[in-house]
């Protein structure tokens, strides 16, 4: 799931990175200019644009990349570059329908899936599980189980303790400065 997704996104940095980069050219061969700023400004700004965001979808690939690796859900800076891909995806998707057409926009939705699954599909568990009480050998399917010991088969049994059972020392919590109570002042004269 984690390389379809890096694939995916190394596609789309591509892509995004070379409609940037016609798109300059474009403005730049047609001496085009938009509220009077500078041709060369605008091309320029937009090759630079398309740089950037196709270097951006390549390192949330590089985040898919190690999560596949890995096989660990992504933790930090790159869960945070995944998620903020799935926002820009949303927000492309949006526009895409609105200028481009339906077909844009699912395109933009798959992809959003995508990163969304992956997301989701990487348990956060971290450290060792917890053994459910009373398991023993085989608990939860876990055939690392171990069986504890009993007693001698001669000892005297002893009586397991209530959970919740009060035990010597326990004490219902107290504060060390009691609390004082203010009334509201009035709010009218």
């Amino acid at each position: 799931m984690a390389w379809v997704v890096a694939l995916v996104l190394l596609a789309e940095g591509f892509l995004v990175a070379a409609l940037n980069w016609f798109l300059g050219m474009v403005v730049d061969r047609q001496d085009m200019s938009l509220a009077g700023l500078d041709p060369s400004t605008m091309a320029t700004s937009s090759k630079v644009g398309g740089v950037v965001f196709g270097l951006y979808f390549a390192l949330c690939a590089l985040v898919a990349v190690l999560v596949a690796i890995r096989d660990r859900a992504p933790a930090g800076l790159g869960r945070v570059l995944l998620i903020s891909a799935a926002v820009v995806n949303a927000l492309l998707g949006a526009f895409a329908w609105g200028l481009v057409g339906w077909t844009a926009f699912l395109t933009m939705v798959v992809v959003l899936g995508l990163i969304v699954l992956l997301l989701m599909t990487y348990d956060r568990a971290e450290g060792p599980e917890q053994a459910a009480p009373g398991g023993g050998a085989g608990a939860d399917g876990d055939p690392q189980a171990q069986a504890e010991p009993g007693p001698p088969a001669g000892a005297p049994q002893q009586v397991p303790e209530q959970r919740g059972a009060p035990r010597d020392g326990d004490e219902e919590p107290r504060d060390s400065v009691p609390t004082e109570v203010i009334p509201p002042a009035p709010t009218t004269p």
